[in-house]
């Protein structure tokens, strides 16, 4: 597959060329990352496919250059073992732009692109060209197209709601009907009680919304009686 049966006799362009279209691969899905601002961009997803291109290159080369040891010593050659690592490598720097924020978490897009970029990188290092380019293609209509469908999706947005109010004052009947109002469902409640500072503080876990409605409900609870503080996120 795109390669020379012998590495000693093999020319230098093959293995550029497949370097060239990993780059240009990465160039594609990284230039899309980059514009929505993410922390693993352009030069990280080229970087990741061409690393990955080189050493399914190298892996091969190595069988090529050593695998005929293997019938006449105690030599055992695996041509897919540095594949493996890079598979395994890739969940690493995956896993490091990964966020969470409160109830959310993001870069999960993000570090699926770079497990792909790294598997569209190896296809390209074994010469299987068409088959990168079509991947290529398939996670550019993803990446692309998805985004703008998300707009027509209805989300069970999470919303964690914090009041804080005086102790005199038994507030939670009235959070309950203003939530029941808005069509929300409880998920999760914490209730803390402050003696000292005679404070009571309620946290909640909120769904069923399918949009931001953090600012209205704050202004709705703030007019409550006993309430001093109001947070969302």
């Amino acid at each position: 597959m795109f390669f020379p049966a012998d590495i000693h006799d093999s020319s230098f362009l093959p293995i550029v060329i497949k370097l060239i279209l990993a780059g240009v691969a990465g160039v594609i899905i990284g230039w899309e990352r980059e514009m929505h601002g993410r922390p693993a961009g352009l030069r990280t997803h080229v970087l990741v496919s061409v690393g990955s291109c080189l050493m399914m290159v190298l892996s091969e080369a190595i069988f090529l250059k050593y695998g005929h040891l293997a019938a006449s010593g105690v030599v055992r050659l695996d041509p897919g073992r540095i594949a493996a690592q890079v598979v395994t490598g890739i969940g690493f720097l995956g896993a490091g732009v990964i966020i969470k924020e409160g109830m959310s978490v993001r870069g999960l897009t993000t570090a699926a692109s770079l497990w792909m970029m790294a598997g569209i990188g190896m296809t390209f290092g074994l010469g299987m060209i068409t088959v990168g380019l079509f991947s290529t293609v398939l996670v550019s209509v993803v990446l692309i197209l998805f985004k703008k469908m998300d707009s027509f999706v209805k989300k069970d947005r999470f919303l964690r709601l914090t009041v804080v109010s005086d102790s005199n004052y038994d507030n939670f009947p009235n959070l309950i009907e203003v939530f029941y109002d808005a069509k929300l469902n409880i998920t999760n409640i914490e209730q803390e009680m402050d003696f000292d500072g005679q404070r009571k503080t309620c946290n909640f876990v909120l769904t069923g919304q399918h949009k931001r409605i953090g600012a209205e409900l704050l202004k709705t609870i703030g007019n409550l009686k006993g309430v001093r503080k109001v947070c969302y996120k």
